[in-house]
């Protein structure tokens, strides 16, 4: 079974330990869901994808939104969710991910360099909140990989963050992040 440690890649990139289950609160509002098994629905999307180091994720991940969202402007399409990131790899010091946005349709050409088109991930997973700065998300993934740990509960090495405030223009302490586990 694998052993959900995504919360040490990331406490050792703002170069803080993780924190023991006892130190850990996260800022959470009572209708927010912990754990909560949820079917993911696949959905069109528009992404660019790329390899960052988590000192500087922020900010890799800015500058990816931005290019999609320039490209989506350029191309006459809307949003109809959420921006997400899906991680698909992830180590101690650095992550490959892809930055994306759901559509309606696929575009009907096909972009060029960067941007791609593809589905975004789709089954069971948990969800999980984060309210806070995106840096704080340590103390978030080190309470979702107790949870898993301590449930015994088998999940995809993948990683999906839905962000309801834009990561883009929103108060870096006013994040509301959406945080999905696939389940294997």
């Amino acid at each position: 079974m694998r052993r959900f440690i995504l919360v040490l890649a990331l406490a050792a990139a703002v170069g803080a330990p993780a924190p023991s289950p006892a130190q850990t609160t996260i800022q959470t509002q009572p209708i927010d869901p912990f754990g909560q098994e949820v079917t993911l629905t696949e959905q069109p999307i528009v992404f660019t994808a790329g390899t960052g180091e988590w000192d500087t994720a922020l900010e890799t991940l800015t500058e990816a939104f931005k290019s999609v969202k320039q490209y989506l402007d350029k191309a006459g399409l809307k949003a109809v969710g959420p921006a997400m990131t899906i991680y698909t790899a992830i180590d101690d010091v650095s992550f490959n991910f892809q930055a994306a946005i759901p559509v309606a349709a696929p575009p009907k050409a096909a972009p060029t360099g960067d941007i791609l088109t593809g589905t975004s991930p789709a089954g069971k997973a948990l969800k999980f909140v984060h309210r806070g700065s995106f840096d704080a998300m340590t103390q978030t993934y080190d309470t979702i990989s107790h949870h898993v740990d301590e449930k015994q509960i088998s999940t995809q090495e993948l990683l999906i963050e839905e962000y309801i405030t834009d990561l883009v223009t929103a108060p870096a302490d006013k994040l509301v992040i959406n945080i999905f586990v696939p389940l294997n």
